[in-house]
């Protein structure tokens, strides 16, 4: 908002409008409009945000509203005027008649503002699309167009009453002389008849007269009144002039401005090097803050998992301890059977040599048994 006021030209602001109509008297009867029990109609409406000037630093907007309002061209017939009006609830925020001085200027996309000399203030509108905002500045236009135009047409017609009120004004009335009253031996008889008719044109010649000093009374109270309107325009005229020349040195300190900018605009460049650089690595990161958070739910969901394994681990841990008392009990067992089958293996030993002792004493026998068999059968032999 300030860039946008800072853009305006405080020398485009109108001056008073009642300067020259002080240059001719006559024109006062511009100011003498009869108010007809009319009321103004609205001819073009749109919806803006509503801001004013501050009017202590001239340089932020103050909004009128928390909203859009509506703001309307309303043209009032019987003045022959037209005024932007714009209504918050109870509370008239704009109030402006457009003069065909007044200049409405764009100062960026949305925002146009314009100039009230009479209100000493700026008012601004911020709208919701560049259309809206064109079709109001072509309004403005036309309204301010329209109001040149009655303005010339009424100027016209105050200077030609202007015109005929001194024609009037110069003229004497004529009085009758002694003679055409007390009339002549001859003209006697006709006397009353003739006193009459003089009366009657003299009447006819004395009404316009008064008709003509109440309006000068008229226009010598307008003139006064203008008076004291051009006492309050020099004072505000002075006023914009001390604006204007604070404006010129606020101009020449922005012209600095500018110079020492255009003098750091070198470095611009780098920057925005720089600015592309950070922009690159800010992509980096954030794709790499995208992966890592895909990882985060990853685990998350894993998390979700950790119950069941942890009851899970348990039911395996008892049977872990189950499983390690079993298995000590098969090894005491393995160790028993281990002792047994060594005495077994040596009770095996035993026998295998109890048995080959055998086997020597049977092969003994038996070779006895043999040679004993051998004998007796040579002796059934020898029989």
């Amino acid at each position: 908002m300030e860039k946008s006021i800072r853009s305006h030209s405080w020398n485009d602001m109108p001056a008073a409008q009642s300067l020259p109509v002080l240059q001719h008297p006559a024109k006062a009867l511009l100011f003498i409009v009869p108010i007809r029990e009319i009321s103004e109609q609205p001819i073009f409406t749109s919806k803006a945000h509503v801001f004013q000037i501050d009017p202590t630093t001239k340089r932020n907007w103050l909004p009128s509203g928390k909203y859009p309002l509506t703001v309307s061209y309303f043209y009032d017939g019987s003045r022959n005027s037209y005024r932007i009006i714009s209504v918050d609830g109870a509370k008239v925020v704009v109030n402006s008649t457009v003069t065909p001085n007044m200049t409405f200027s764009k100062t960026s996309q949305k925002f146009g503002q314009w100039a009230d000399s009479r209100a000493n203030t700026v008012f601004g509108l911020g709208f919701p699309s560049e259309l809206q905002l064109s079709k109001f500045a072509e309004k403005f236009e036309e309204v301010k167009e329209a109001a040149r135009l009655a303005r010339d047409r009424s100027q016209e017609t105050t200077e030609s009453c202007s015109t005929h009120s001194q024609e009037s004004s110069h003229e004497a009335p004529t009085s009758p002389q002694a003679s055409s009253v007390n009339g002549t031996n001859d003209e006697k008889g006709d006397g009353p008849s003739t006193i009459e008719s003089l009366l009657r044109s003299n009447n006819h010649r004395i009404n316009p007269v008064k008709k003509w000093e109440q309006e000068l009374r008229t226009l010598a109270e307008s003139n006064a009144r203008l008076g004291a309107a051009l006492q309050d325009s020099a004072g505000t005229a002075d006023h914009w002039r001390s604006r204007l020349e604070h404006c010129k040195e606020e101009g020449e300190r922005l012209r600095e401005k500018i110079v020492e900018l255009e003098a750091q605009s070198v470095d611009v460049g780098k920057e925005r090097e720089q600015n592309s650089r950070l922009s690159q690595t800010v992509r980096l990161l954030e794709e790499q803050i995208s992966e890592k958070e895909q990882e985060l739910e990853r685990l998350r969901a894993e998390v979700q998992v950790i119950p069941g394994l942890l009851e899970q681990c348990e039911g395996l841990q008892h049977q872990l301890q189950s499983a390690e008392s079993t298995n000590a009990e098969l090894e005491s067992k393995s160790k028993t059977m281990k002792c047994n089958v060594e005495e077994s293996h040596r009770k095996h030993g035993n026998l295998v040599k109890e048995l080959n002792t055998f086997l020597t004493i049977l092969d003994g026998k038996i070779d006895e048994l043999h040679g004993f068999r051998q004998g007796l059968a040579k002796l059934g032999m020898n029989k």
